[in-house]
């Protein structure tokens, strides 16, 4: 049974978050700028009695409020839905699950912009073209796991695409034997569907169990397609600090930069091994498209699933909030009332 509660019409204005962090540096720029003026002025203790109603909270409180209200405005953009109408219907498709390599080597900009951001691409463009067919989607480096369950819901897969990086999996390598393994887990063996794996990788295998794998894939009626994302000259693996800037490139023990090249002789041979079909990816086609022309020769088969065919938005509700925030901004002044500068709570009374 596949249902989706909640989604987004526009999941990707979310991106405008982006804009709550650098409203808040400029905030603290301003701050920093009016606190050194004020020094050069007079020492901070005496603006508490030359500026009795100066507030040093109350910007603060103004900042929250209008961030807040950012926030409510970027999800209202967003249209949250909730499904107001749940009816059964019948699809055809097949069962298919993507595995995507999210090692470091990904990062590397032999394919442009980067292996992995190409990757995701056209992932994206595949969900777009899939009517009917169940998706899912495995991460992999040097352990596996499932990063979204199959379903027919492309908005959420498509929500879970753009969230991969190479920060989802702690430990290093390139674990394809893994991935494979944890998809033929992931299928449902009472659903009755063909089904089919996608493995997309630079193929840089450091384990030995990859064909064997896509071996027990072919015998238990599964076909598994590879997707070789890299050149074969290779190219160098950037580095980047906490802030997302390179700061040069992967460099082995005796500091020789590391390039990391196509393997692609195990692609084939673990597609050849899951009696499905090669492709490599370059800088003017991702390969997707073929492998896709592929999986839909395959038979499909129907099957039955519960799914909001309707949905209410609910954006409304984000904007009263938004402009209710905005109401209690401007009402909040940046100063003190005079008549709150005669309260004073731990005055001595004679």
């Amino acid at each position: 049974m596949e249902t989706s509660i909640l989604k987004f019409e526009r999941p990707e204005a979310f991106w405008l978050l982006l804009l709550i962090p650098a409203l808040l540096l400029l905030f603290l720029a301003a701050r920093y700028l009016r606190r050194k003026a004020m020094r050069n002025f007079a020492e901070l203790p005496l603006f508490k009695v030359l500026m009795p109603l100066e507030s040093f909270t109350r910007p603060w409180l103004k900042m929250i409020l209008l961030q807040l209200a950012l926030l409510m405005i970027v999800i209202a953009i967003a249209n949250p839905q909730t499904g107001s109408r749940l009816e059964e219907v019948k699809r055809e498709g097949i069962d298919l699950i993507i595995a995507l390599d999210v090692s470091n080597s990904m990062l590397a900009e032999d394919i442009l912009p980067n292996r992995l951001e190409r990757s995701r691409q056209a992932i994206n463009r595949m969900i777009d073209k899939l009517t009917g067919d169940r998706v899912g989607i495995i991460v992999f480096a040097g352990k596996a796991y499932v990063q979204l369950p199959l379903t027919t819901d492309y908005n959420a897969a498509r929500m879970f695409v753009s969230t991969i990086n190479t920060n989802m999996v702690p430990s290093q390598g390139t674990a394809i034997g893994e991935a494979i393994q944890l998809a033929l887990n992931a299928f449902d063996p009472e659903v009755e569907r063909n089904k089919a794996i996608v493995i997309i990788s630079d193929g840089e295998d450091h384990e030995e169990n990859a064909i064997t794998k896509a071996e027990e894939a072919r015998n238990q009626g599964v076909t598994v397609y590879t997707i070789g994302m890299g050149l074969a000259d290779g190219a160098p693996i950037p580095v980047y600090n906490e802030y997302g800037k390179m700061t040069g490139f992967r460099k082995d023990k005796q500091q020789n930069t590391v390039v990391t090249r196509l393997n692609e002789s195990l692609l084939q041979q673990v597609a050849a091994a899951g009696n499905g079909a090669y492709v490599r990816a370059n800088n003017t086609r991702s390969g997707l498209e073929t492998i896709l022309g592929e999986i839909n020769k395959i038979a499909k088969s129907e099957i039955e699933a519960r799914i909001f065919t309707d949905y209410e938005n609910k954006f409304q509700l984000f904007i009263g909030f938004a402009l209710a925030l905005l109401i209690l901004e401007i009402l909040i002044t940046l100063k003190k009332s005079s008549w709150e500068t005669k309260i004073n709570l731990f005055e001595k009374k004679s």
